[in-house]
């Protein structure tokens, strides 16, 4: 195919609101350097994190929850996920379903052609376990809010499925966040894991997940989504925030919370855990800062684990999960490109069950 030499996209141009986000129709398509392909993107997914590092919430001088709204003082420390600042302009954008139309030096050609969604780690090749030395897709280097976008070449990961590419486009960040948290949990089928935020793109995906590794999952959303959420599989749904969470849960023995939301309520789910039991966190929609009682984590033997940068073979055991049908993608929404805007909104606002994607 011929590759215009302009593109469509939306640029990011600093951190601020969303007017901060800038719509060209003139923008340089990139080029594959080599080891690297050029992807035609089908779709691309929406997460917390394009929102996060846009408003610089993952500054420590902010403290409260993911409004998708810029601090009145933009902190200039660490406002991006790493801790270090990013370039602007940027084209953000994780979750690529698309096809491969172009590969750079050292690529094989016969990779043309082929569907991928993208692994959203960028590794050093000589050193894929240093976390220290990973990056992020749409994050470090220019992601999918376009209809091109390059990445290296291990990093577009072939997959084979009848999905709708913005159906596909609903997986990357989602269900590599939460099988890594899952992972780093060591959930197996003796486990009960409980779900704060399931109707949420990483939430569903951490019932679906949780559940394809045996355990018993319960969830936990607002009543309104309990239909949704009750399509991934729980075997049991709670409200998002019970008054006695103890009562609520009626003799559950929790071993496992795995939580992205964090926030008030926080306390509550570490006291629903059993002697012995894990937490496992990567993200704090509801608010980054908890309070903790250090005799709840020492006397009752729990155990607090974070996970961020997944290991290298998360995002592959995803796409086989994937090709087998053993997870089910959750799309809420499709907008296009030009309306990112208005899909992140939505996003934020959170009335939604599941992911929302644009597509060129």
């Amino acid at each position: 195919m011929t590759i215009p030499q302009t593109m469509k996209a939306v640029v990011l141009t600093g951190h601020g609101g969303l007017d901060r986000y800038e719509w060209r129709e003139d923008w340089p398509t990139p080029a594959p350097a080599p080891g690297e392909v050029l992807i035609r993107v089908g779709a691309c997914g929406l997460n917390n994190t394009d929102v996060n590092t846009r408003t610089g919430w993952y500054s420590k001088a902010v403290e409260g929850a993911t409004t998708g709204e810029a601090p009145a003082a933009m902190p200039g420390d660490d406002p991006a996920w790493g801790g270090s600042a990013i370039s602007f302009p940027r084209i953000q954008g994780a979750d690529v379903c698309g096809r491969i139309v172009a590969v750079g030096d050292g690529v094989d050609a016969a990779r043309i052609g082929e569907r991928v969604i993208t692994d959203n780690w960028l590794r050093d090749p000589h050193d894929p376990d240093n976390r220290d030395k990973a990056g992020y897709f749409g994050s470090e280097r220019d992601g999918g809010f376009a209809e091109y976008t390059t990445i290296p070449a291990q990093n577009a990961i072939a997959v084979r499925s009848d999905l709708r590419d913005a159906e596909l486009a609903t997986f990357s960040c989602s269900y590599s966040t939460a099988e890594g948290m899952l992972s780093r949990a060591g959930v197996g089928r003796a486990d009960t894991v409980l779900v704060p935020g399931a109707s949420g793109g990483v939430g569903g995906a951490l019932v679906q997940l949780a559940k394809w590794r045996g355990a018993r999952v319960i969830a936990m959303a607002s009543e309104a989504k309990h239909g949704e959420v009750g399509r991934l599989g729980p075997d049991l749904i709670l409200p998002r925030a019970p008054d006695d969470l103890r009562a609520a849960l009626g003799g559950e023995k929790i071993t496992v919370v795995a939580d992205v939301v964090g926030g008030p309520f926080w306390p509550h789910l570490i006291d629903s855990l059993e002697r012995g039991g894990r937490y496992t966190c990567s993200g704090a929609i509801a608010g980054p800062m908890v309070a903790l009682d250090l005799r709840t984590l020492y006397l009752r033997d729990l155990t607090f684990t974070g996970s961020t940068v997944v290991a290298p073979e998360i995002m592959p055991a995803v796409v086989r999960y994937i090709e087998a049908g053993e997870i089910r993608p959750a799309l809420a929404a499709t907008y296009g490109l030009a309306e990112l805007r208005a899909a992140q909104a939505a996003f934020i606002a959170k009335k939604h069950s599941g992911n929302i994607v644009v597509c060129p």
